[in-house]
């Protein structure tokens, strides 16, 4: 494969899939570099309901097909490989990957968030047995067995939703004494009879033999401690940004996000970060999408040499 290109896009989710379209579209030659399954976290959705052209909906996984399949029909190139850093040689970019070094013009970072873990005993233990951070892909283990959600925001409740298919009963664990996600979510979960909610409640430890048995409470207001008998634990907790290779290359916020201006460029020109991974992303495959056209656009400007602000102008 080519290592030479003039523009690379680290990461195939929503943003990653169309600043590489647009690139290649606009005939750059360009480099799309995924660690894991094209189509990012989408690809866990079941069914996405809020993406134009779809008024049926369509499931994830189809979706970031169909992305793939758009892009690449216009030459944009695809290794699975994980960055593991990035050098700036005079005016190339060096992005040094599982599978060797890939030099651009350009770069767009659009490599996305991971799922944050809770961090007590036993989730590691028993993690892929039976403490899970994707339902669409593990829910038909725990048919008609009982399993808990922790979390409370949109994917959370998503989760619990698409639980109810399969188990026989969700218990929603939230450490608030009310939920974050989107009140047309939360009026479809405080309708199912399957699904249940302890509020101001954490887990503090996960217990089995072998596989998950019980989990460890608590009650952040009284203190109380409790067991709860699961077959499973799914953690929605939220998201981390996967910048940890970026630190000392690029300017990032308290939280680790990519500081942009409205142009997704970064404090480095030449640089740009789409979706998710960015300070102030919204978080939606639609936004994301228009976060990698924008970078796509700009980075093919400053390929052009046209004028081009590199400095973030407001965060």
């Amino acid at each position: 494969m080519n290592n030479e290109y003039e523009v690379i896009v680290i990461g195939g989710g929503p943003a990653g899939l169309t600043a590489g379209l647009y690139t290649s579209r606009a005939r750059l030659s360009s480099l799309l570099i995924e660690r894991g399954l094209v189509g990012g976290q989408i690809a866990d959705a079941e069914l996405v309901e809020n993406f134009p052209g779809f008024p049926e909906g369509v499931s994830g996984p189809e979706l970031g097909q169909l992305m793939n399949q758009q892009a690449t029909k216009h030459g944009l190139n695809t290794i699975i490989a994980e960055v593991i850093g990035i050098e700036l040689q005079g005016e190339k970019k060096v992005v040094m990957t599982t599978k060797g070094n890939f030099t651009a013009k350009a770069v767009i970072i659009a490599s996305g968030s991971e799922r944050r873990k809770l961090g007590i005993p036993g989730e590691e233990k028993f993690s892929g047995k039976g403490v899970s951070y994707c339902a669409t892909c593990d829910a038909p283990f725990f048919k008609e067995k009982p399993v808990a959600v922790v979390g409370g925001g949109d994917a959370a409740i998503t989760e619990a939703l698409h639980l109810v298919k399969f188990v026989s009963r969700v218990i929603v664990i939230h450490r608030r004494d009310q939920l974050r996600a989107t009140r047309i979510l939360q009026e479809k979960a405080f309708s199912e009879p399957k699904i249940e909610f302890l509020w101001n409640t954490v887990v503090e430890e996960i217990e089995g033999e072998g596989t998950v048995k019980r989990l460890k409470l608590r009650q952040v207001i009284t203190g109380e401690k409790s067991t709860l008998d699961v077959s499973g634990v799914f953690v929605s907790i939220g998201l981390t940004p996967g910048t940890d290779y970026l630190k000392g290359v690029l300017p990032l916020d308290a939280a680790s996000y990519i500081i942009t201006n409205e142009r997704m460029g970064t404090e480095i020109p030449g640089i740009f970060a789409a979706g998710d991974i960015r300070l102030n992303s919204a978080r939606q495959a639609i936004t994301a999408a228009g976060d990698g056209a924008t970078a796509a656009i700009y980075a093919e400007e400053f390929i052009s040499q046209q004028p081009f602000t590199s400095l973030p102008s407001e965060v």
